[in-house]
């Protein structure tokens, strides 16, 4: 188990790998009513604690709620009550299949049995609570005060720490269901929005996506037939998850046609330990029901959330945490190490040093954001241009240099613009040493940022436009809103992704996986693949060079 059946515990994710805890959990001190008012508020913000995970009620609002435990008790209570705006659930409903949050929080009236923890979130939440027999929870005359006080207690049960040997407080528990609840409901969508199917999604990574995509009901289907998988998702009335580089115009086309919306699902920013070309799983993907990130000709979830976030106060705390942790710790999209300042470049003094950064060239941000520039050599070139007396650093694509990705440029070209070529070091000890970055679409951008690097975007990638770059690339109208620093973390990294724990196989926040990356807690399930795939990739990066002779 991942909780227990404390009233704040955690939903029954499948295939989780559980953490040996070791010694008893922790006492939890009395609280006062200034906390307790805090504990309570929190709670109804996050609508956690029961079975938040459990579909939400269909029917309609009622002023009281009733839980019977038998059949004979809920006849009699129907007539008892006799209010039209009662809502009843009989034992067959007794266990987790219904949120108690979509139903408490549009009533006015709990009537139930003392050892029902709906008490407890009724109290939370401030209804009339009638208690009809005696349990943990309450008994029959209690006060709302005596009733709060209980609800207080049982929110201090620990819960396990799902990603160490430790124990949560309270509002630690909350936060991190919160996070699960914002996924959970993510994935079951509003009316029609509920992900049932999944198609061009490659095999070495269908585990990972099943748990990213996980909500409680029908799992997942993932179909190599795009066809299949859009009757499927037709069928159930339900959304159609897609990979967006691996369907065709076609698909987009019947989906619309047929009504079915598309979820594009895409790797994450802070990605993996190791290359994606590589056949490493991803361990953060984004999943957009509006758009995509880097497309910057139509709207995308992360544009929304970028331009209309209040951002609080805590989370802006939290961002700079993360920031500051990432930059330590050398943590990048494609993290190999820790930064180590190893095989450092000695730059020519007093003179302005720029990153200029490959990319794929047929990658689909370079496709939908590049305002029709060539990545590689145009790139080089341009950022010469205005440039002219930096000194030139150019590292090309690691996915390009591996042979597996278009976009390669002979040393010899690149050594007319550029000064030198970097390619050893990590991209995360070289952004350590230069004072300026160029890019069309790279990430690498965005990382430069977290460095408080210059950044001139040519293109036009999902960190232009918000006051933070040099753009000179085209950037739409719905990005007119300026951002510090910090608000763009918050967006990029803590509210648009999903993060994976590598070990225990279960969604976390950034700050669990920026943590394993730095320890060396990453586990690739597929490691026997990597060596296959390099030697694939150096012969045919060999090929390519003979037939450019």
């Amino acid at each position: 188990m991942i909780g227990d059946k404390g009233l704040l515990r955690a939903p029954p994710f499948p295939s989780f790998k559980a953490v040996a805890k070791h010694g008893e959990a922790p006492s939890s001190p009395a609280l006062r009513e200034r906390q307790r008012t805090a504990l309570f508020a929190a709670l109804r913000e996050a609508r956690v604690g029961g079975a938040f995970w459990a579909d939400p009620f269909a029917g309609a609002s009622a002023h009281v709620v009733l839980r019977a435990q038998s059949d004979a008790e809920l006849t009699h209570m129907r007539a008892k009550v006799g209010d039209e705006t009662l809502v009843a659930f009989g034992p067959a409903q007794a266990e987790e299949t219904v949120d108690p949050w979509s139903v408490l929080t549009r009533a006015r009236r709990l009537i139930a049995h003392g050892e029902d923890e709906w008490i407890a979130l009724a109290s939370v939440i401030g209804l009339t609570i009638e208690v009809l027999s005696p349990g943990r929870f309450g008994e029959p005359g209690d006060s709302s005060e005596v009733l709060a006080q209980r609800a207080a207690h049982a929110l201090l049960q620990p819960m396990s720490d799902p990603f160490s040997d430790g124990w949560l407080g309270p509002m630690e528990a909350i936060a991190l269901l919160a996070e699960w609840r914002r996924v959970i409901d993510a994935n079951r969508g509003s009316a029609g929005g509920r992900l049932v199917a999944a198609c061009g999604i490659s095999w070495w990574k269908r585990s990972e996506i099943r748990r990213f995509l996980w909500s409680p009901g029908k799992p997942l289907r993932i179909f190599m037939s795009s066809r299949r998988a859009l009757a499927a998702a037709q069928a159930e009335g339900a959304a159609l998850a897609v990979w967006p580089s691996r369907i065709s115009p076609s698909l987009i086309a019947e989906a619309h046609k047929a009504g079915v919306p598309l979820v594009r699902v895409e790797d994450g920013f802070v990605r993996s330990v190791g290359l994606g070309s590589n056949l490493v799983p991803p361990l953060s993907v984004i999943v957009d029901r509006t758009g995509i990130h880097f497309d910057p000709q139509r709207p995308s979830d992360l544009e929304h959330i970028l331009a209309h976030t209040d951002f609080s106060p805590a989370l802006l705390t939290r961002a700079a945490r993360l920031r500051n942790a990432m930059v330590a710790a050398g943590i990048s999209k494609y993290t190999s190490h820790a930064a180590n300042g190893r095989g450092r470049q000695n730059s020519a003094k007093n003179r302005r040093v720029v990153l200029v950064t490959g990319q794929v060239e047929d990658d689909m941000s370079v496709r939908a954001g590049g305002g029709g520039i060539s990545p590689n050599l145009e790139l080089l070139h341009r950022a010469r241009a205005l440039e002219p007396d930096a000194e030139l650093w150019w590292r090309p694509h690691p996915d390009v240099d591996a042979g597996h990705r278009n976009g390669a440029v002979a040393d010899a070209a690149a050594l007319k613009y550029a000064d030198r070529i970097v390619r050893e070091e990590s991209i995360t000890d070289l952004l350590d040493q230069v004072d300026a970055v160029h890019v069309v679409t790279s990430l690498s951008g965005f990382e430069a940022l977290l460095r408080r690097r210059e950044v001139t975007c040519h293109g036009t990638p999902f960190y232009a436009g918000w006051g933070l770059t040099r753009d000179l690339g085209v950037v739409p109208e719905r990005r007119g809103r300026v951002l510090t620093l910090d608000q763009l973390v918050a967006g990029v990294l803590l509210l648009y992704p999903r993060y994976l724990d590598p070990v225990s196989g279960l969604p976390c926040p950034p700050e669990v996986l920026v943590r394993r990356m730095t320890a060396g807690e990453t586990p690739n399930r597929l490691g026997w693949l990597g060596p296959l795939r390099r030697a694939q990739g150096s012969a045919m990066a060999r090929l390519r060079r003979m037939g450019g002779r």
